[in-house]
């Protein structure tokens, strides 16, 4: 591996730690495509490479600060990961068994309806500051 290719993959690193720290991304959304943009991996290669970051727990410490401010609800972690443990077993299969472009064009439309709903069609956010407002019967 040479130091601009080492570079690069750090970059990524950071982008993608900073973008989960913030709003709460990276693999599919950040780690993905610049592994293939910048890198020239292909669509397969990104996402195995992508679910082996996530194996690790390289976002213990941004999780621990969410955990300390209240904003991590363990059940839910624990329910969606025993989901994410057994679905990226069986999306991995067919993603494996379907051809590179099938797989690239999903995600790209993946990508589109995300982007979509965030941009046109979210409910208004309520703060926690709100919701322990609303939760002791006191309004705004």
């Amino acid at each position: 591996m040479n130091m601009q290719t080492l570079i690069i993959l750090i970059i990524i690193g950071l982008v993608a730690g900073m973008l989960g720290g913030m709003v709460g991304v990276g693999g599919g959304i950040v780690i993905v495509p610049a592994l293939i943009f910048f890198l020239g991996f292909s669509q397969k290669m990104a996402q195995g490479t992508s679910l082996g970051i996530l194996l690790l727990p390289v976002g213990l410490l941004g999780v621990w600060q969410f955990y300390k401010e209240g904003y991590v609800d363990l059940r839910v972690v624990l329910i969606i990961s025993a989901g994410f443990f057994a679905g990226s077993y069986l999306g991995s299969k067919l993603a494996l068994s379907l051809s590179q472009e099938t797989v690239k064009k999903a995600f790209a439309i993946l990508l589109i309806v995300v982007a979509l709903k965030m941009l046109f069609f979210d409910k208004p956010i309520v703060s926690k500051a709100n919701m322990v407002r609303l939760e002791k019967g006191v309004p705004k």
